[in-house]
């Protein structure tokens, strides 16, 4: 059955000098109606807080992320999570995570559990550290499988948080050592998963901060920005900082955003995190629940 779809408008506030002026420029997206609305969610590049990125200039701020409840002008410093664009709103609410249940593992979209529980996707390059911020993220060692192999995870496995939401384990992709036809079956399999699961609130797409930007974590980020699939950038492995072998974690989250906004005309909302020092652990668990909580109204 064809999705019906709906064109609305959105804002954008952009700063430019003197600081008190802004621009408003309107676009028309369009969204499919049983895609999870977010559309009240609005970015905008109010002065964030000194935590936000420390490195960049206040000029080169991105856009927050700002949610549903909250007007540009209510913002201030104490609402925006450290180092992310992402402003809390009034459906933020428990993040904490007190049981996981591992439900089953799904070698097709529609072989996945039939019912109305709000999931999150977790996805991300092959050796992106995936199962472990999975790990961190639940406190429970080896809930999702490590491995020094990349490529281990090549079901779509769900797990079940404080019997209310999934957290769903995707395959990764850009693995070099799996065969072709393993590769087109994983992207078939997991794409099928995006443009049918009615229940999909977001995707927590997975970003190496230790490395360069790449290639093919853009395509994926612009497959679901084209498909209106909600994503929210996800920076791992922001504790190593090997500046001698490259930039810092900073610099490279810098270089990815100034390319992604090429093809994001609102920026997504991103966050830095670590599974080594739980660096955004808990921000990241409660930027979920205002996603969750404002999907279940």
């Amino acid at each position: 059955m064809a999705l019906r779809r709906v064109t609305v408008s959105l804002s954008i506030l952009f700063q430019t000098p003197p600081p008190s002026l802004y621009l408003t420029h309107t676009y028309s997206l369009t969204i499919p109606r049983t895609t999870p609305s977010l559309i009240s969610f609005r970015h905008s590049s109010i002065s964030a807080s000194k935590t936000l990125t420390p490195s960049l200039p206040p000029s080169e701020k991105p856009f927050l992320f700002i949610p549903p409840g909250v007007e540009p002008t209510q913002i201030n410093d104490s609402m925006i999570l450290p180092f992310s664009n992402i402003v809390i709103g009034p459906y933020a609410g428990d993040s904490k995570i007190k049981d996981v249940e591992f439900i089953k593992s799904s070698p097709r979209a529609k072989d996945c559990p039939k019912d109305d529980r709000p999931e999150f996707a977790v996805l991300g390059r092959s050796n992106v550290g995936k199962s472990s911020l999975i790990n961190s993220l639940v406190r429970k060692k080896e809930l999702a499988l490590t491995s020094k192999k990349p490529g281990k995870t090549q079901l779509i496995n769900h797990f079940l948080v404080n019997k209310k939401w999934y957290l769903v384990d995707l395959p990764g992709y850009g693995f070099a050592k799996a065969s072709e036809a393993a590769k087109v079956d994983w992207s078939s399999f997991t794409k099928g998963y995006f443009l049918n699961r009615d229940t999909l609130v977001s995707v927590l797409l997975l970003i190496d901060a230790s490395v360069p930007p790449q290639r093919i974590d853009f395509d994926c980020a612009n497959w679901l920005g084209r498909n209106n699939i909600p994503v929210t950038f996800v920076f791992t492995k922001c504790d190593k900082m090997k500046v001698s072998k490259g930039k810092r974690p900073d610099e490279n989250i810098k270089e990815f955003q100034e390319i992604i906004k090429q093809n994001y005309k609102q920026h997504p909302p991103w966050i830095m995190t670590s599974s080594v020092t739980g660096l955004g652990r808990d921000d990241l668990l409660l930027h979920v629940s205002q996603l969750r909580n404002y999907w279940d109204q």
